[in-house]
């Protein structure tokens, strides 16, 4: 096994990605639907009682999550006594904690607890790469967890969990991140799909840990300080997170190693056009919701939780506050108190 690789700077991966993505599109002179479907027969490698498990897992995890949510979040929600906003949407929230918390524990065992480099050297992932190789039961088994819980999540986004304006560009997300999943999982790539989904994990984690703290902070009708400092420091740590997970090291370590050193490992690498598609689509993504939550740190009330209720009712208070003349005492912070105009004092 060669000694592992420093990993490279964004001007080596532009470099070397795009040369060996034009050296592959050159190369490629019969491609078309005709060598999908001959490269899918003869390299894909998925029976159908494994996408039935997957489907079973999927109705399970919606299931638990409605039990969890009637008789675990939601009596909690109310014995804390939260505002009934945010009581609705902790459930949601404390739901992903416990999934993202469970699957990146878990994706650390798998990286550094056990004998993967994938980690440290990720064009490991393609060392020894054969079509229909065996996936090792603890990497199957987070697969199996992962592809199911995704089968969940897009019927959660849609039919469950609060509608945002960023919900469709999550369906998809999801869908997206079922198909890489769904798919390195019969062409053998589960490697870089362990290290795909512990990047990415890490960042939900904070993100649903930092949303439950913005909910607790008004709860019996008083302000908790303690549960707004751990939200704003959530807020911080959890943008720092995502660049570097998401936006510094996915690419230099991913895409470098699916873009470039798959082929120099693996020469005719089946669909590796496809899914380096898909991985750059998930970049894509990764930097739109990085400028989504850059644009909304000045006020840090909950992050990506701008629900199309809240801007309707807003626009309709504004209309409101528009039609209606105010006196100029209360233009100038002022108040009415038993019809007399009274000074605010603090």
């Amino acid at each position: 096994m060669p000694p592992p690789e420093p990993m490279p700077g964004y001007g080596q991966l532009l470099r070397r990605g795009y040369g060996s993505l034009a050296a592959a599109v050159r190369g490629c002179g019969d491609c078309g639907w005709e060598l999908a479907r001959r490269t899918w027969a003869e390299n894909a490698h998925l029976a159908w009682g494994e996408v039935l498990l997957c489907g079973l897992c999927a109705l399970g995890w919606t299931a638990l999550r409605r039990a969890a949510a009637r008789r675990l979040f939601r009596p909690f929600g109310e014995w804390c006594n939260l505002q009934p906003k945010d009581a609705a949407k902790m459930p949601e929230s404390a739901w992903k904690l416990l999934f993202y918390t469970l699957s990146w524990s878990y994706g650390i065992y798998l990286l550094f607890f056990t004998d993967y480099p994938f980690f440290y050297d990720p064009p490991s992932v393609f060392y020894d790469w054969k079509k229909g190789m065996d996936v090792p039961t603890d990497i199957a088994i987070a697969y199996l967890l992962q592809c199911s819980f995704y089968g969940h999540s897009i019927y959660a986004t849609a039919y469950m969990d609060t509608w945002r304006k960023d919900s469709v560009v999550m369906l998809l997300h999801h869908v997206v991140t079922l198909t890489l999943i769904a798919f390195s999982y019969a062409f053998r790539y589960h490697n870089v799909g362990i290290l795909v989904l512990f990047l990415h994990d890490v960042s939900d984690v904070q993100l649903e840990f930092t949303k439950l703290n913005v909910y607790f902070k008004h709860r019996g009708g008083v302000y908790h300080r303690l549960n707004d400092v751990i939200s704003n420091i959530g807020c911080l740590t959890f943008s720092v997170s995502w660049f570097w997970f998401r936006l510094y090291w996915f690419p230099l370590k991913v895409l470098y190693a699916t873009c470039y050193s798959s082929l120099q490992l693996v020469p005719n690498i089946p669909f590796y056009f496809f899914f380096n598609a898909l991985l750059l689509v998930l970049t894509l993504m990764n930097i739109y919701w990085f400028l989504v939550l850059m644009g909304q740190m000045q006020e840090v009330n909950d992050v990506r939780e701008y629900d199309v209720e809240d801007s309707k009712k807003t626009t309709t208070a504004k209309k409101k506050e528009a039609g209606l003349q105010l006196p100029n005492a209360l233009k100038e912070g002022m108040h009415l108190k038993n019809g007399l105009v009274k000074d605010k004092r603090l």
